[in-house]
């Protein structure tokens, strides 16, 4: 259990608390306007500090500590504001407004996004659901979304491995977790 402001120490309320506080960033995020315009990482940053400032201090600020899962190590804390930065230009500025010609191509952009995100993991806590968000932002543009992750959620290790796979550049296996959160794909 992390230190926070609440003085929360049940992983279960913390999680509810955390859950509450997403949909509202989601309703805010979803209704704003500029979030059918270019996406910036300033923005994702604006995300996580307005989703939970008030639980964490370091809400909405780089991380500062190295972090892994099972074993599995993110990028290197002092190396997250160069990848954000490649992040911004390589993929938000490339490829938001997400605009596709396709399926194939939203789930091109979809992923790449995701898993590079993902990858980068810039916040201590909550990437993947940032991610999500982000996701989720992308297919409104596309006026397809929001996604439905159910999918993801009854399968964690294959969406993990579907994130290592993306480390090595091979996207299949996201595209294939994205194309069954498609509304209407059961």
């Amino acid at each position: 259990m992390l230190r926070n402001l609440l003085g929360i120490t049940d992983p279960e309320e913390m999680a509810n608390v955390e859950q509450v506080l997403l949909r509202q960033l989601y309703q805010a995020v979803l209704s704003d306007p500029a979030c059918q315009e270019s996406l910036t990482t300033a923005m994702l940053t604006s995300w996580h500090g307005s989703w939970l400032g008030n639980i964490y201090t370091w809400a909405g600020a780089e991380r500062t500590v190295n972090v892994s899962k099972d074993g599995f190590p993110f990028a290197t804390a002092a190396f997250i504001s160069d990848l954000l930065l490649e992040f911004q230009q390589q993929q938000l500025d490339v490829l938001t407004p997400c605009k596709p010609k396709s399926i194939d191509e939203l789930l091109d952009a979809l992923s790449s996004v995701h898993v590079e995100l993902i990858l980068i993991h810039p916040f201590r806590e909550g990437n993947g659901r940032i991610a999500r968000l982000l996701s989720d932002v992308m297919a409104v543009q596309a006026e397809i979304g929001p996604l439905d992750y159910t999918a993801w959620d009854k399968r964690p290790d294959e969406y993990f491995a579907a994130i290592q796979a993306g480390l090595g550049r091979d996207l299949e296996p996201m595209q294939q977790l994205f194309r069954r959160a498609l509304p209407g794909d059961d």
